[in-house]
């Protein structure tokens, strides 16, 4: 009964003009009530009509296979500040930590919109990570704290969606 549900909000979604790789992006992280759902489809429905939308999605399928491809045996829970040495990494951390404060009553509070919204603004520090730091440098210390730097942001977006799924356009 479920699938049949699901399926049916799936052309319900298409009907409405939402791409169906909002739904699908909402669907990986099996959220299974519906009103919950409804209210994460349509707020990843506005985040990708964000400019910063597409270089983010890019970041998350980046980083999602950072993680799967190259972070062999277990990624650290926490980051370890003492072992951010590059200028973007320190930034990346600061500006996660400072977003995720203000996102967790967001999320809290349902308001999904609101928490992709905030971390649309984490771009220019993702961009600037990606463009100054090496992820898997020869340091095993440091590229296991860089993965947890990584799995960290990652998670929240996944705290709404799986937004590494969604085909937006720049």
């Amino acid at each position: 009964m479920r699938d049949y549900i699901f399926e049916r909000l799936r052309a319900w979604y298409g009907d409405a003009g939402i791409a169906v790789e909002c739904f699908l992006a909402v669907q990986a992280r099996n959220v299974t009530r519906p009103l919950d759902f409804d209210r994460r489809v349509r707020a990843v429905a506005q985040f990708t009509a964000l400019s910063e939308a597409a270089a983010l999605a890019a970041a998350n399928k980046r980083v999602a296979n950072i993680l799967a491809k190259q972070a062999s045996g277990d990624i650290p829970v926490a980051v370890d500040s003492a072992l951010l040495l590059e200028p973007a990494e320190v930034a990346l951390a600061a500006d996660l930590d400072n977003r995720l404060s203000l996102t967790q009553p967001l999320l809290a509070n349902g308001d999904y919109a609101g928490v992709l919204r905030e971390l649309a603004g984490l771009r220019t520090t993702v961009d600037d990570f990606f463009d100054k730091v090496l992820v898997n440098c020869d340091d095993e210390r440091l590229r296991a704290n860089r993965f947890a730097l990584l799995a960290r942001l990652r998670e929240a977006f996944l705290g709404v969606a799986d937004i590494s799924l969604l085909a937006v356009s720049a």
